[in-house]
């Protein structure tokens, strides 16, 4: 493996949604010392939200083209709704074909997320859901069919921006959410989407007597770097990135 300047520990690729401006801040916050990332820019020209996340999936080989033959050893897919619309039986194939022809773990946000709840050992799960309606809906399914129950959805939708209704959302109106889930009887709760900013919400709730919370964010970042180092998913390693061991210094270098 080619060892770079400014990635000694690993070379991330990331498909990022057209619009999104949270992937990369985030991601920025969450690399340990040694993980860098080259990002590539997911687009469609469709105009409604459900058909561009398909269609994202659908073009996923040519957007993996711009990394060309960068040394790469894993690639992060930040856009969990596309996810949700194709299904797990599709996701699974896709992630299988990439990894077979590209030889490198193709790490989608939703199986990331299954990933941390099959590691907490968490069955009855929370929501705080970004999306509209009928997308929140979808993503319970998705959740139902990966083997969990979902007690519990908290919304911050919305749908008065101008911009996006998801990537125009505020770190305190996702805590606001989250917060109305700490005395319910749940396993673990999850921050939907890659839009949707989760990690100063995540940092304030950390010594909480909640159950464990993660995000999309959080956990694809997560279990890439776990595919990076060649170790597995356990509880002591997921609570340690949900509690910011890692990386809260460089949080609150960000909010300087």
């Amino acid at each position: 493996m080619t060892e770079l300047e400014y990635a000694k520990r690993g070379l991330v690729g990331v498909l990022t949604p057209q619009a999104n401006t949270t992937v990369e801040p985030e991601f920025r916050i969450l690399w340990p010392a040694g993980v860098t990332m080259l990002n590539a820019r997911l687009t469609s020209s469709k105009k409604e939200m459900e058909d561009r996340l398909v269609d994202y999936t659908n073009q996923i080989e040519v957007t993996l083209d711009q990394f060309a033959n960068a040394p790469i050893q894993a690639v992060a897919f930040g856009c969990t709704g596309a996810s949700y619309l194709i299904g797990q039986e599709k996701e699974t194939e896709i992630c299988e074909r990439i990894k077979k022809s590209k030889g490198f773990e193709f790490v989608t946000a939703a199986r990331a997320v299954t990933d941390s709840f099959n590691a907490l050992g968490a069955k009855k799960i929370g929501l705080v859901s970004p999306y509209p309606a009928s997308l929140t809906k979808i993503s319970v399914s998705y959740w139902q069919n990966a083997g969990f129950e979902v007690s519990e959805v908290a919304s911050t939708y919305n749908d008065e921006s101008d911009f996006h209704p998801i990537y125009s959302i505020r770190a305190d109106s996702s805590s606001e959410a989250l917060y109305s889930l700490q005395n319910k009887e749940i396993d673990a709760i999850v921050m939907l989407g890659t839009g949707m900013p989760t990690l100063q919400p995540i940092l304030d709730c950390k010594n909480w007597e909640g159950p464990p919370v993660t995000s999309c964010m959080l956990s694809l970042a997560w279990r890439t770097v776990l595919y990076i180092d060649k170790k597995e998913p356990d509880a002591k390693n997921m609570l340690a990135w949900s509690k910011g061991i890692e990386w809260q210094d460089r949080m609150k270098i960000h909010s300087c």
